[in-house]
């Protein structure tokens, strides 16, 4: 009986060594999968670096950011428009929508309009009008822009809790008009 249990034990002992032995393997197969997929993505360009330039077409024109939920009629809008040398104009009409206390809809609101600087797929607008303020939009592929704020709601001239982050999206490919004639 002894001897059973001895066999049985060394069964185990080797069943157990063999999943081992074959977890440690699919492990190590699964990391150079990965590391094969990092390195060709980085050999071949597929990484999410910038683009060396964006065409006009795919800059001019309006985008929106819809708010989601019990908002989701408002939207954040962005005119943009290519004006050669670098240089782009930008319009930004913003809302901040909130529920008050006596459940009434309200929004505060923030505009801005001015030139930002392009440099590949990235514009940049800066402004120390109201204090240090950086807006930049990054034309993430065509049709979408990301948007990011540095600068407090007041410092870029807007409303309280107003800001442009976000991820916008194309609307209409126009020439966009403007309000006025800056």
């Amino acid at each position: 009986m002894l001897k059973f249990f001895g066999r049985l034990s060394e069964n185990i002992t080797e069943n157990l060594s063999i999943e081992k032995e074959k977890t440690m393997s699919r492990s190590l197969f699964l990391m150079l999968g990965i590391l094969a997929v990092m390195v060709f993505g980085a050999t071949y360009g597929y990484t999410q670096t910038g683009r060396k330039s964006v065409s006009a077409a795919e800059v001019n024109g309006t985008f929106r950011m819809k708010f989601p939920g019990k908002f989701k009629y408002n939207s954040n809008e962005i005119k943009i428009l290519a004006l050669g040398g670098g240089r782009l104009r930008i319009a930004m009409e913003l809302v901040y929508p909130y529920k008050m206390q006596n459940g009434e809809m309200s929004a505060n609101m923030g505009s801005l309009d001015g030139e930002a600087m392009i440099t590949g797929d990235t514009a940049v607008y800066k402004s120390s009008e109201f204090g240090p303020c950086k807006i930049t939009v990054k034309f993430a592929k065509p049709g979408v822009i990301k948007v990011s704020q540095e600068g407090a709601d007041n410092e870029c001239g807007f409303g309280h809790n107003v800001n442009s982050d976000g991820t916008y999206r194309k609307v209409s490919s126009k020439k966009p008009r403007f309000d006025n004639n800056k």
